[in-house]
């Protein structure tokens, strides 16, 4: 899936636009959902930042993703712990192909769900 795509389905689906936050990371961009929080951070990164092999970029998504299923994911090709993000509550999603673009909106649209209810913090 392309970023073009994303950038397309998340304006359609929340009404949401890519930020481009970081002026040393032009390709880089964040959405946010109403509530202020990101849900998902758009990158291109080399592989070998990821732990794959090889120098050459790669376009990538980070998204929010259940605790109890982080593990389990990452098992799975294509599926990577959170790039420069919390590694127990996020994933990333590698847009080289390996990933259909079905399970990439999944995991999108479950992120924005995820952020609906975030901030409230549960008592220990």
């Amino acid at each position: 899936m392309k970023k073009e795509e994303i950038f397309e389905y998340v304006q359609k689906q929340y009404g949401t636009i890519p930020e481009y936050l970081w002026s040393k990371l032009p390709d880089s961009a964040v959405f946010r959902h109403k509530n202020g929080k990101w849900y998902a951070v758009i990158m291109t990164v080399e592989k070998s930042k990821l732990g794959l092999e090889g120098r050459e970029m790669v376009d990538i998504i980070d998204v929010k993703c259940d605790p109890d299923m982080t593990n389990m994911i990452i098992q799975t090709y294509g599926f990577l712990p959170g790039y420069h993000m919390n590694k127990q509550h996020w994933i990333t999603i590698l847009l080289d192909g390996s990933v259909s673009e079905a399970k990439v909106l999944d995991f999108l649209d479950m992120s924005y769900d995820l952020i609906d209810g975030a901030g409230r913090k549960e008592n220990k």
